[in-house]
């Protein structure tokens, strides 16, 4: 898989060094202590997917610019915002095998960092005077929220049908990705049709990437470093359950239904509703509807001239629903 990663890379390679000393700069401040926790960030950086998105869909149509660096840092700004954010809502300790921010210094300095980082993402737009990005970042920032929010609100009742599951990692996970490739293109003064293409690619790809997420939590071997069944145990209704007790008998619905609302914390019960998904099929259909959006995302590449961007675009879309973490 690494090596798929530094093939999708290679028509940017360049530019992705340059971006990690563009990034650093973004984030700096006249506070000490903010400069030591940002300095943490990029030495526990992970693979750098959504910049590398920008870089590819810059090139696409052009050639990468200033305006392209400025809007990999956006991105990149807003989504270690919302992975610090998400690390104190989760009370989670550990990120991609680091302390996280909220575990080294506390959840009042982790919450201000990612303030910090959301209105840094704001700033570098309007003082370069980037407003049509600044409408897409605005966007994205709002609609994160709102699908947290969304998935709160229903996790509360269990009652998230398919439509609205496909809302929720819609504005979750596939805005961020769509701002990605968006911001590519309009860094080259693409125009509103165009711009609207290749945000509607980066949406099915983002759909795509999350339902294969949701698929790990079914998968025997611990690959992500996330514990099997960890979706059933904090009552998260992903696409395989979904299907699976839409399909159900009335009686195996209502008692899957109790395993999730009163037994989630039972790993015999876990682990028998862990089967029955398996069973029932409900994985081959999520991989099924994973993989229509990774075709519409491929159908929307293929209209453009071949070209080595396109090549690394087409390779990242494979690797979205082969990887293995």
């Amino acid at each position: 898989m690494a090596n798929i990663v530094e093939e999708i890379k290679r028509p940017i390679n360049e530019e992705m060094k340059l971006f990690e000393q563009k990034f650093y700069e973004s984030m700096q401040s006249k506070v000490p202590l903010l400069d030591k926790v940002t300095r943490f960030i990029v030495t526990t950086k992970g693979k750098q997917m959504r910049p590398m998105f920008v870089f590819l869909c810059a090139k696409l149509i052009g050639e990468v610019n200033e305006k392209t660096y400025r809007g990999a840092s956006m991105i990149e700004l807003i989504h270690t915002a919302t992975l610090v954010h998400d690390d104190v809502v989760d009370e989670s300790f550990k990120r991609r095998n680091f302390f996280s921010i909220n575990a080294l210094w506390k959840n009042k300095i982790a919450v201000l960092v990612g303030d910090y980082l959301l209105s840094k993402s704001v700033l570098l737009s309007t003082d370069h005077k980037d407003y049509d990005l600044l409408g897409v970042i605005s966007r994205t920032i709002r609609e994160m929220s709102e699908g947290e929010l969304l998935q709160l609100e229903k996790a509360r009742k269990l009652d998230i049908t398919e439509d609205v599951y496909y809302e929720i990692i819609r504005q979750k996970t596939a805005t961020l990705i769509a701002a990605c490739c968006e911001i590519g293109v309009l860094s080259n003064n693409a125009d509103e049709t165009l711009a609207k293409k290749m945000m509607n690619f980066g949406t099915y790809t983002g759909m795509a990437f999350q339902i294969k997420d949701d698929l790990f939590d079914y998968l025997s071997s611990n690959v992500i470093g996330k514990p099997v069944g960890i979706d059933i145990k904090e009552q998260k209704m992903t696409l395989p359950l979904i299907h699976t007790l839409k399909i159900a008998g009335e009686k195996e619905r209502k008692y899957y239904f109790n395993t999730i609302k009163r037994y989630n914390n039972d790993p015999k019960r876990v682990k028998e509703l862990i089967d029955f998904v398996k069973n029932s099929g409900g994985m081959d259909y999520a991989i099924k509807v994973m993989k229509d959006f990774q075709q519409k995302a491929k159908d929307i590449l293929n209209e453009f001239p071949d070209s080595e961007p396109r090549k690394s675009l087409h390779l990242m879309l494979d690797y979205v629903i082969e990887r293995k973490f």
